[in-house]
């Protein structure tokens, strides 16, 4: 295991303006502490899965289902429509669900910073992406997420190899959003297929196959954040580090990174317990989500106090994405991330 300490791991999503205002936010609010940067989620992707509704707006193959909405999965209140196959649909295809377009563009502008000099020579470009499940039980009734489960990751086969082919390798990063997975293993959802475990973990390194060397690969498990809550709280890393030993064991390629959430009232021993029982590739580097912003760097160093009794080769991260808050706050939250660094 990579020691990470004093690198900075941004998740994915970051509510400013576009992805030029974040790149060059970052690169002067953390520079060098963070190895890749990604383009922020902006614009029509600020809510994670949510703008890949449109795919099934748009497609004569599903229609809405009248049902609950929260059938659709997780116990949470957000407001969401939910799909169904169409009754008169023989075949499912999804064409261009437009990730590796919002990468590619994301690129020209990173690459052109990098020109420039505004963002460091060895700094990566960071494509996050979700794993199928998370719009499979963002949208799809229950018993049509199996039918829908192959031509959606189809799809995210084709747009991954677009990234791949369309960035340079040893520019590129890419990280997989791990989110319904490790909330369902945790009770807090149903997948369509029976071991929430062993299902899962086949499943994400399948997709971290479709990574080829020297492109970088991480994994960020998630328990969500709508309203900034869990959608099932963590008791403690136990999930976070079972998930991850497996994913490095399993894993046709090494694992360059694994992010796990905190929440902030953890700053107790019992909830880093697990990280004694880490076992992954050398090359891998864990970050923790530490950073919180309602108790700055106080609060951050009070939680990495607590995680380093049992692990102390690990970097700095928030526990999810910060896109969904006030643009307001992300100067503050990243100058917190700078001084964290320093700890």
């Amino acid at each position: 295991m990579v020691n990470a300490s004093g690198n900075i791991l941004f998740v994915g999503s970051i509510g400013l303006e576009n992805n030029e205002t974040v790149f060059r936010s970052l690169a002067e609010s953390v520079g060098g502490a963070a190895k890749r940067y990604p383009d922020g989620e902006t614009g029509d992707r600020t809510h994670w899965i949510r703008w890949q509704q449109r795919n099934l707006e748009e497609s004569p193959a599903f229609e809405i289902d009248d049902g609950d909405a929260k059938l659709a999965g997780f116990k949470d209140t957000a407001k969401r429509t939910v799909y169904r196959i169409a009754n008169d649909t023989s075949e499912i295809s999804f064409d261009n669900i437009g990730y590796a377009d919002q990468a590619l563009q994301s690129w020209s502008v990173f690459r052109q910073m990098k020109d420039s000099g505004v963002i460091a020579n060895d700094v990566r470009f960071q494509v996050s992406l979700p794993t199928p499940s998370a719009f499979l039980n963002c949208f799809l009734i229950y018993d049509d997420r199996a039918k829908v489960e192959a031509p959606y990751k189809e799809a995210i086969a084709r747009e991954t190899a677009r990234i791949v082919d369309g960035i340079p390798a040893e520019e590129l990063a890419i990280q997989w959003d791990v989110c319904s997975e490790i909330v369902a293993h945790d009770g807090g959802s149903r997948l369509h297929y029976d071991d929430a475990y062993e299902g899962s973990i086949t499943r994400v390194t399948e997709l971290g196959a479709l990574v080829p060397e020297p492109v970088q690969l991480g994994y960020h498990l998630c328990y969500g954040d709508p309203g900034h809550k869990h959608i099932v709280e963590p008791e403690n890393l136990e999930t976070s580090v079972k998930f991850s030993n497996a994913i490095c064991a399993h894993a046709r390629r090494p694992v360059n990174w694994v992010h796990m959430p905190v929440p902030r009232g953890r700053n107790d021993a019992d909830y880093f317990t697990a990280l004694q029982k880490l076992d992954v590739h050398p090359e891998t580097e864990i970050y923790l989500g530490l950073i919180h912003y309602t108790d700055g760097v106080a609060g951050t160093d009070e939680r990495i106090r607590a995680a380093r009794q049992f692990n102390s080769e690990f970097g700095l991260a928030t526990e999810c994405g910060f896109g969904r808050r006030s643009a307001e706050t992300i100067p503050e939250l990243l100058r917190i991330h700078s001084e964290c660094a320093k700890i």
